[in-house]
């Protein structure tokens, strides 16, 4: 039996972690001031107490530390969706897909610079990456016929109205967003079924 890769990796450099971690949130707190665009590599190190050359030491640059700083989203996205139990009602949307979204909407400046319109850019695809593996293996572990289709159109269709959402084509509050996506993606599943 082969070892598991990630007992092959050294732990992390808790120095390493640390620094990571600051620039994360100072990068979130510039941002809760101004457009990402408007952010500068100086401002975001000199708030995390670091110099420029730290910064690009751990990141090629503040996209980089954008999507590293959003990552989390995408995971509590996925988590999000995937937070029902069987069967799920259509006229219910899971309660952490509501608050995932009502989050998003808070930082919506930020998402808004790394989903580009049509669910793109490096957020949009990291989440629909991660939404379409997730979706694939339960709807292998249901029995769905064709569940990479299942999978695809989950994590398309999630990603495209998010985006579309984020860039004011949706004019909708979260809550409102969350009954409508919610209704969407079960339709999708009931269709591949």
């Amino acid at each position: 039996m082969l070892p598991d890769p990630d007992q092959l990796q050294p732990p992390a450099d808790p120095r390493t972690v640390r620094t990571r971690a600051r620039l994360r949130a100072a990068l979130l707190a510039e941002c809760g001031e101004r457009p990402l665009e408007e952010v500068s590599v100086s401002a975001v190190a000199r708030r995390a107490g670091v110099g420029r050359a730290t910064l690009y030491l751990h990141y090629d640059g503040l996209p980089a530390l954008a999507v590293d700083a959003c990552a989390d989203v995408v995971r509590e996205g996925v988590d999000a969706l995937h937070a029902w139990t069987a069967p799920p009602s259509p006229d219910a949307p899971p309660p952490p897909l509501t608050d995932f979204l009502i989050t998003v909407d808070h930082r919506a400046g930020l998402y808004r610079t790394l989903v580009s319109e049509g669910g793109g850019g490096p957020l949009g695809t990291l989440l629909h990456r991660e939404l379409r593996a997730r979706s694939y293996g339960d709807r292998v572990r249901a029995g769905t016929p064709h569940p990479e289709l299942a999978a695809s159109a989950t994590a398309a269709a999630f990603t495209g109205l998010l985006a579309d959402w984020l860039h004011g084509h949706l004019v909708l509050t979260p809550r409102e967003f969350s009954h409508h996506v919610w209704r969407l993606l079960l339709a999708i599943h009931h269709i591949v079924r």
